[in-house]
Formats: C-alpha cells, sequence, structure tokens
C-alpha cells in the first residue's frame, strides 16, 4: 500500500474514494478511527492508501479532478 493524499475533510475523502473506485482502484482510509476520536475538529489527517501498482493511475485521476496530491 501507498499513501495517495492525506486529508482533514471527509468530503474530498468521500468524493476521492468514489473517483476511485469508479477507475476500478481499490483504495483504503486510514486514521479514521483517530479523526473520530478527536471529535471532528480536524486535527488528525486521514490518509488515502491505493495499492503500489495502482499508484501512477490514482495520482493521475487525483490530479485529474484537482485533488493535489498531499492536500
Amino acid at each position: 500500500m501507498k499513501e495517495l493524499f492525506r486529508s482533514t475533510d471527509p468530503t474530498v475523502m468521500a468524493f476521492a474514494s468514489a473517483l476511485l473506485q469508479g477507475e476500478d482502484i481499490d483504495c483504503f482510509q486510514m486514521d479514521v478511527n483517530m479523526s473520530i476520536l478527536e471529535g471532528g475538529i480536524g486535527v488528525f489527517p486521514r490518509r488515502m492508501m491505493v495499492r503500489s501498482e495502482d499508484y501512477d493511475r490514482a495520482l493521475r485521476v487525483m490530479t485529474d479532478n484537482d485533488i493535489p496530491p498531499g492536500r
């Protein structure tokens, strides 16, 4: 697994997941439980992970949809 990007915005994470699934790219959100524990104030970012072999294609999907890496 390789980190594609991170964000504290749950709407960006949901949008990115939908885009990736639409392209048949498996993805996984890490640190979801940490963001729940902090009470939703946006201190701990969630990380979007993809398989290493899908990383380049996933990165292209994100940049084509104005989601910069490392956000």
